[in-house]
């Protein structure tokens, strides 16, 4: 009886005896934990400190979501998830404006025969056009010749329209939206041939119309002698 109380005794004091005599330590005992108590101190604290650190740093990414969108421009660019507009610029779902560097408006038109007076000419008075020679972006109408900005910019128009043995005097306008902007005359002096020339910049918005019309005497228009070109200087 004696063998086993004194057993039982150091089983309480000392722990748990093994299999070979080995004491075991009780990990419930009141102090087992003791020691490594202020090592897990620290790591808690470490923890909670970089746990209220993350919080700050995540705003600074949406407030970027809240500013204007960034317009990039340039020859090479690669935009993922985006969908191209009508006027050259990329709009990708994150909000980022990219406007293409391939975006190039040009023209240049001409008559490869004489200009016959029509129905549609005398009541128009527009310079009808039949060969196109540059036409980069399609935006000049061969048929209407008619110009349309394709997005808001200073665009460059010249024209160069001549007369043949004709000694009628001659206004060109070249008419925007209808209203006309610049004019150039040709003289009622007995020659050959003689042009009305002139060039401008304007700024126009998109869907502005550009054409050029005959405001005074009658025009025939030789081979390759009367045109009409414009670009896009760059845009707003």
């Amino acid at each position: 009886m004696g063998h086993y109380e004194s057993a039982e005794l150091r089983r309480e004091e000392n722990g748990t005896l093994g299999p070979l005599g080995l004491k075991l330590r009780d990990p419930w005992r009141r102090g087992a934990l003791a020691e490594p108590a202020g090592s897990y101190s620290c790591m808690a604290a470490v923890l909670a400190f970089l746990l209220f650190l993350l919080p700050t740093s995540c705003p600074a990414v949406g407030a970027q979501n809240d500013t204007e969108p960034i317009v990039l421009e340039g020859k090479c660019l690669v935009v993922c998830d985006s969908s191209p507009s009508a006027d050259g610029a990329i709009t990708s779902s994150l909000g980022i404006s990219v406007r293409s560097g391939s975006a190039k408006v040009a023209f240049s038109a001409t008559r490869s025969t004489n200009h016959e007076p029509s129905e549609m000419s005398n009541r128009t008075m527009t310079i009808y056009f039949d060969q196109v020679l540059v036409n980069i972006g399609n935006h000049f109408d061969l048929a209407s010749s008619i110009f349309v900005a394709p997005r808001k910019g200073i665009y460059s128009f010249s024209f160069h329209v001549v007369k043949v043995y004709n000694r009628q005097t001659i206004q060109v306008s070249l008419m925007q939206n209808g209203y006309p902007v610049i004019s150039a005359f040709a003289g009622d002096q007995d020659v050959t041939r003689e042009a009305a020339s002139n060039g401008v910049l304007l700024l126009m918005e998109r869907e502005d119309k550009v054409h050029l019309k005959l405001e005074r005497g009658n025009l025939m228009g030789g081979w390759k002698y009367s045109t009409f070109s414009g670009f896009l200087v760059f845009p707003l």
